[in-house]
C-alpha cells in the first residue's frame, strides 16, 4: 500500500482514549492507537498528532455549570497534556521516537511549540504531539489540530471519530441518516454540521487545508485513508 499523504495530522477527541469506561484513558485502546500510528510511521508518512481532553475535563461543561470560561478552557488544556503524555508513552514502547510540544510551557514534562523544531522533528520521521490546545482560552482543540496542520504543511487533517463519515442526522437516534460522501467547508458550515467548529473549519477554508472525517473503532483505518481509500466523509474547497 503506498501513501497518498506525505504529511498529515491525526485529530483525536480524547473520549476517544477513554473506550468504553467513559472517563480517563484505556490501556488497551491507546495502545491499540499506537500500533496503527506505528503502521503508518513505517509507511514513511510524518505523523502529528493533536488529542482533546474530554475524557479527563471539559471546560465548556464545566463553564456551563458556572465556571470561569477561561479557568475551565486552562483546565482542559492541562488535560490534553496528560493525554499527550500517555500517547507519548504508548507510541515509544511501539518503538515510535516521539516528542510532545506544548503551547503552554511546562518544561520538565514538554517542550514548548516551536514551529520549526516541530517540523525538524517531522522530517525526521519523529511522532509529533501538540498538547495544550492553542494555549488561549475560548478556542477549541479542533481549532489547534486545523491551526497546528497550517503552521506545519499538513496536507490533510484526519478526524477520528466513532463514526464513519458525517451524516445528514445522526446515525443512532435517526435510522434514516445517510453518510455524505464529500462536502464543502460552506456546506459544513451552513448546514451547522458537527464536524469542527466554525473557527476550526473556516481556518481550513482559508488555507485550502482537507479534513477528511473516519472511524476510529475499525482497526487499520488510520493506514486505509492514508493510502487514499475512500473511507469517512471528505471535506474540501468547492
Amino acid at each position: 500500500m503506498t501513501p497518498v499523504y506525505k504529511r498529515i495530522l491525526l485529530k483525536l477527541s480524547g473520549e476517544a482514549l477513554a473506550g468504553q469506561q467513559g472517563y480517563g484513558i484505556d490501556p488497551d485502546v491507546i495502545n491499540g492507537i499506537a500500533a496503527e500510528v506505528r503502521e503508518v510511521v513505517d509507511l514513511g508518512v510524518q505523523v502529528a498528532l493533536v488529542i482533546g481532553g474530554g475524557n479527563i475535563f471539559r471546560g465548556l461543561a464545566a463553564s456551563s455549570a458556572g465556571m470561569d470560561r477561561a479557568s475551565a478552557d486552562y483546565m482542559g488544556m492541562l488535560a490534553t497534556v496528560m493525554n499527550s503524555v500517555a500517547m507519548q508513552d504508548a507510541l515509544e514502547k511501539q518503538g515510535v521516537v516521539t516528542r510532545v510540544q506544548s503551547a503552554i510551557e511546562m518544561q520538565e514534562i514538554a517542550e514548548p511549540y516551536i514551529r520549526r523544531r516541530a517540523v525538524r522533528h517531522l522530517e525526521k520521521g519523529r511522532v509529533v504531539i501538540f498538547g495544550a490546545g492553542t494555549g488561549n482560552p475560548f478556542f477549541t482543540t479542533d481549532t489547534a489540530a486545523s491551526l497546528r496542520a497550517a503552521e506545519i504543511g499538513a496536507e490533510v487533517i484526519l478526524k477520528a471519530t466513532k463514526v464513519d463519515g458525517i451524516y445528514t442526522a445522526d446515525p443512532a437516534k435517526d435510522p434514516n441518516a445517510v453518510r455524505y460522501e464529500t462536502l464543502t467547508y460552506l456546506e459544513v458550515l451552513k448546514r451547522g454540521l458537527q464536524v469542527m467548529d466554525s473557527t476550526a473549519t473556516s481556518l481550513c477554508m482559508d488555507n485550502s487545508l482537507p479534513i477528511i472525517v473516519f472511524d476510529l473503532t475499525r482497526h487499520g483505518n488510520i493506514r486505509r485513508v492514508v493510502c487514499g481509500e475512500s473511507i469517512g466523509t471528505l471535506v474540501k474547497g468547492e
